[in-house]
């Protein structure tokens, strides 16, 4: 069984530096995540300044972001990694302090762009990590890159509700902010700089194999498939604990408890799913990604449809362990599949294209619980997952096909 010892044995202490830096810089970053409605609340002057930036608060990041990663990536590539990863904590710190002293909704909502196009973590994070160890087990690497994000999500959200509850929101920016500034003196300080041509090493022991020409896999349709999987989770971003209160009559804590069961479903799930796609050919990845997405259909049907608050929070739990084979192995195959020297420029591309997706799923559970009803978020869920296997199958129908059959 994967396990963190192992992740620290087999990819070296650098990992643990790596890990703990995505961890506390992400936690930061969501300090505020839960609690923008409230402070976005008190500042709009009517309802419909209120619907509006309650959204864009969420989404601005997101558009920023996909606006400048393959940028930010294609910089990585020529100057360093590590650099834009200490670019992108600067970046955070700064607008991070700038918003706790913005006192109106519009330069909020701009900062958040600006936060989001200064940005892009991540995809550096995630390259720097392929180029410190040689390109081994990719899968598992960004599986537990991505649990720190969600490990630090959660801890970083409670933290700022501790924050919230004896100080002024602004309170909780400054430190958001603080800590983002203290993250970037510690990657500048801390982290080796790779070897020139770092990451071309072991090709052959990436998670995911080094595909044959005959079964190489288009990044552009791996793009596709992660986008829609994507969308498929976060429609509920925003009508969750509406949904929850609502539909079930459940007490905020609930609400939260079950919110939460999803990341921790990904997170005991994720290294697990890597280890299983250890050495597999793009071939098996991706009939395996038809059978989660079938397996979402049915998860996400079955919660949509029950009165039991116990089994809908079970569903949630379930649901969150499926995609913990979604997005890490999909990222090690596309990163795989990329050449060496470009990894920052896909990685910043597949970053770009995860927040184009992640906004258009916001968008699309705001507005059809708007116009439908709460009860038309989980058929719409389950409907994109159904395209999303559907696309999956496509795929791996092309790469199952030897080359000129």
């Amino acid at each position: 069984m994967t396990n963190a010892s192992d992740a620290v044995r087999g990819f070296g202490p650098v990992f643990v530096l790596l890990f703990g830096l995505q961890f506390v810089s992400m936690g930061a970053m969501e300090m505020s995540g839960p609690f923008w409605p409230i402070q976005i609340k008190a500042l709009s002057q009517s309802d419909g300044v209120f619907g509006l930036a309650g959204v864009a608060v969420y989404v601005g990041p997101m558009i920023g972001m996909s606006l400048t990663s393959a940028l930010w990536g294609r910089i990585g590539d020529r100057y360093g990694n590590r650099l834009m990863m200490v670019r992108a904590l600067c970046g955070l710190a700064v607008t991070q302090l700038l918003v706790a002293i913005a006192q109106d909704v519009w330069t909020i909502m701009a900062l958040r762009f600006l936060q989001g196009a200064c940005a892009g973590y991540i995809a550096p994070a995630q390259a720097y990590g392929v180029q410190i160890t040689g390109g081994k087990d990719r899968a598992s690497l960004f599986a537990w890159l991505q649990v720190a994000t969600n490990v630090g999500s959660l801890g970083g959200a409670f933290l700022g509700g501790l924050i919230l509850d004896r100080f002024p929101f602004a309170a909780v920016n400054l430190t958001a902010g603080i800590i983002c500034a203290l993250c970037a003196a510690v990657a500048w300080s801390s982290l080796p700089v790779p070897a020139r041509g770092a990451g071309a090493a072991n090709p052959g022991n990436a998670t995911t194999a080094k595909p044959a020409t005959s079964t190489v896999v288009p990044i552009a349709a791996l793009l596709a498939l992660m986008g829609m999987l994507l969308a498929s989770r976060m429609v509920l971003q925003v009508p969750f604990s509406l949904y929850m209160t609502q539909v079930f009559g459940a007490p905020h804590w609930v609400a939260g408890l079950t919110y939460g069961l999803l990341a921790c479903g990904f997170v005991l799930a994720a290294p697990l799913w890597a280890r299983l796609f250890e050495n597999r050919s793009p071939s098996y990845v991706l009939g395996a990604n038809v059978l989660i997405s079938a397996a979402c259909v049915v998860v996400t049907y079955l919660a949509g449809g029950t009165g039991s608050v116990a089994v809908f929070a079970l569903l949630y739990f379930i649901w969150g362990a499926l995609l913990g084979g979604t997005t890490p192995v999909l990222l090690a195959l596309i990163s795989a599949t990329a050449i060496n020297d470009r990894q920052g420029s896909v990685l910043g591309l597949a970053q770009a294209s995860q927040q184009i997706a992640s906004a258009s799923g916001i968008i699309a559970g705001v507005g059809v619980t708007q116009f439908l009803g709460l009860e038309a978020a989980f058929p719409l869920v389950a409907t994109l997952y159904v395209l999303s296997c559907l696309s999956a199958l496509g795929t791996w129908l092309k790469t199952a096909r030897p080359k000129g059959s």
